[in-house]
């Protein structure tokens, strides 16, 4: 009994030793969101999950690969097929992403006026930002009505504010929103002033980008139009299967990676020469 005992009091005594001598773990920080998730914020898709995207993607990719083999009856073109539909679903994303922050560039500059006359009013900042839910711009009023939820449940105003940003996952949104709350924390007496300077520049920044994108949309239009060209042309091809099988061979097989690799080089390489830079959110 004595030995149990003596045991015992040396096992609490090491685990009491280690843990004094033991390093500390590091503290693990949050993992930022994946691509696909940034892109479904920005789509403005908060309720779809990642791994939905890519299911449908699988899907599509699937289906198209198996319609293209039944008409060609030619495994490397419907492969090739295949790829691009299931890249189709995070173009879609894409491209929604793009319009939604150029359908919000354009109507926070009214957005920013009504809270200038809300303040001027009278009203308080986080009154002027629940108004904005009923009476602001169609774009914007879904997410401001869930700030204004937020802010009557919680009464903690720079907690909403970051609930908002995420819901918008807007650059310029960030922007307006990091001005209020430096303008809220430092004191509201500049609160009219700033909000009318900020309404001018984004208005002549929304106008200035909107030009220039009006500008440089041929190119883009000419990119797509000339990758869409040939694959178009195998399409019509593949309901004549005595001329595509010719790309079931090695050759065939060479001939279709080379061009696949040309297209989407040169397509990257045109978009990005003539596409605007897109504004970072480097507020977030």
């Amino acid at each position: 009994m004595g030995a149990v005992l003596g045991l015992l009091a040396g096992v609490g005594l090491l685990l009491v030793w280690l843990s004094f001598v033991s390093p500390r773990r590091p503290r693990l920080e949050p993992a930022r969101p994946g691509r696909l998730t940034h892109l479904l914020n920005q789509a403005g898709l908060f309720g779809t999950s990642a791994r939905g995207v890519l299911m449908v993607c699988f899907a599509a990719a699937l289906v198209t690969g198996v319609i293209i083999q039944i008409i060609s009856r030619t495994l490397p073109v419907a492969v090739a097929f295949a790829a691009m539909a299931g890249y189709l679903p995070i173009a879609v994303l894409s491209g929604r992403g793009r319009n939604r922050q150029r359908e919000l560039a354009e109507v926070w500059p009214e957005a920013v006026d009504n809270l200038a006359s809300a303040v001027r009013a009278g009203m308080s900042l986080s009154e002027a930002l629940a108004q904005l839910g009923n009476r602001g711009p169609e774009p914007l009023r879904v997410p401001f009505r869930a700030f204004a939820a937020d802010y009557q449940v919680t009464g903690r105003f720079g907690e909403s504010l970051d609930r908002l940003k995420e819901r918008l996952s807007d650059p310029v949104g960030d922007r307006v929103i990091e001005g209020l709350r430096v303008a809220r924390e430092v004191g509201g007496g500049e609160l009219g002033r700033l909000l009318r300077g900020l309404s001018g520049y984004l208005r002549e920044d929304a106008r200035t980008r909107s030009e220039l994108e009006s500008r440089q949309a041929w190119t883009v239009n000419g990119a797509r139009l000339a990758v869409a060209a040939p694959w178009f042309v195998l399409l019509m091809l593949s309901f004549q299967r005595e001329v595509i099988s010719r790309y079931a061979s090695p050759a065939g097989v060479v001939v279709l990676g080379i061009g696949g690799g040309a297209c989407l080089v040169a397509y990257r390489l045109m978009v990005r020469i003539g596409r605007l830079p897109q504004e970072q959110r480097v507020l977030s």
